[in-house]
């Protein structure tokens, strides 16, 4: 029988987010809902399977796993872009490799990045633990008003165009940059189109909403943070490695910045990692697209796809050069 291995599930939510009954009938399918420790323990788990079904972002699958998965013959990944997953690897030794559609992700997302902005303006997780501890306001700063504050969207896409809308409605004045866009387009967006650097230098709060690609990998240096103003606020809900990490730990441990992120270099997050020490770091788990609506549409895709694949007739296929 088809073994089909279903990782990634670190929420638990995979069996109630689809109907399974059609797959598990044909196939061997087990749920995976804890991280592996390393590549060997991953090839040591998922020898045996020959249909893997994963979220992007969270297991890396380098050539060298995919290498030492020998019986894998289909690939599923959640959306058809994932930097962690060498999917060209798996295209050339002849396995499937087949993506789901987004859902509403990016309103999940710009959602979450103005979460995690008032949070760390108004120190959310601070007065929630003083509570909880008993101390109610003591050792609890004071937060600051957003109203009449100037936000800096380093990208103005599908994400980074909510995200102005958000701060609009909060009464901020919003700048935007990204090496492709123009005084038109960020004008539509309700945004003042400036240089990095005058966005940098004039910004309260700094949010990302850039792709990782070769032109924008540590788009933000020791220098750009050094521009921002003392106190502001980052805001990362795209991917870390926008941003220098050394630099970014740098900053937080001098106190000049505050920093509020959803993405790290290595997820899980390392125990005693210094972000994860730094009490003006607000922290969430890669939870932009974690929203039942966006699992739901993640689910039912992989296993439409994995149906498909065992019919004979993949559907959603990546192709050597894209979709």
């Amino acid at each position: 029988m088809t073994r089909i291995a279903v990782i990634d599930d670190w929420q638990k939510i995979a069996r109630r987010s689809a109907d399974w009954s059609a797959l598990t009938a044909r196939a061997d399918v087990r749920f995976f809902e804890t991280p592996f420790a390393d590549e060997n323990d991953a090839t040591r788990q998922l020898a045996d399977f020959d249909i893997v079904l994963a979220i992007r972002e969270r297991t890396p699958f380098p050539e060298s796993l995919v290498a030492r998965l020998p019986k894998l013959k289909m690939f599923g990944q959640t959306g058809a872009r994932a930097a962690l997953i060498d999917t060209a690897a798996m295209i050339a030794r002849g396995i499937t490799v087949c993506y789901t559609g987004g859902g509403p992700s990016g309103t999940s997302t710009a959602e979450l990045a103005l979460g995690l902005m008032l949070a760390a303006a108004r120190r959310i997780p601070a007065g929630d633990a003083g509570v909880r501890d008993g101390r109610f306001q003591a050792g609890t700063e004071a937060g600051r008003i957003l109203d009449g504050k100037t936000v800096g969207l380093i990208g103005l896409g599908r994400i980074g165009s909510r995200m102005a809308v958000y701060c609009r409605a909060l009464g901020m004045n919003v700048l935007a940059w990204s090496q492709n866009l123009n005084a038109e387009t960020a004008a539509a967006a309700g945004a003042v189109r400036v240089g990095k650097e005058e966005l940098l230098s004039g910004a309260d709060v700094v949010s990302l909403h850039l792709q990782l690609s070769d032109r924008t990998r540590g788009i933000l240096g020791a220098a750009d943070l050094a521009r921002m103003r003392p106190g502001a606020i980052l805001v990362n809900t795209a991917r870390a490695q926008l941003i220098d990490e050394s630099a970014l730990i740098a900053a937080v441990e001098s106190g000049r910045l505050t920093a509020a992120l959803d993405v790290f270099y290595r997820e899980p997050v390392p125990a005693g990692h210094p972000l994860a020490r730094a009490t003006n770091v607000v922290l969430t788990p890669h939870l932009g697209y974690s929203v039942v609506e966006v699992y739901r549409e993640y689910y039912q895709h992989a296993v439409e796809n994995a149906m498909a694949f065992l019919d004979g007739a993949p559907i959603r296929v990546l192709q050597a050069a894209g979709r």
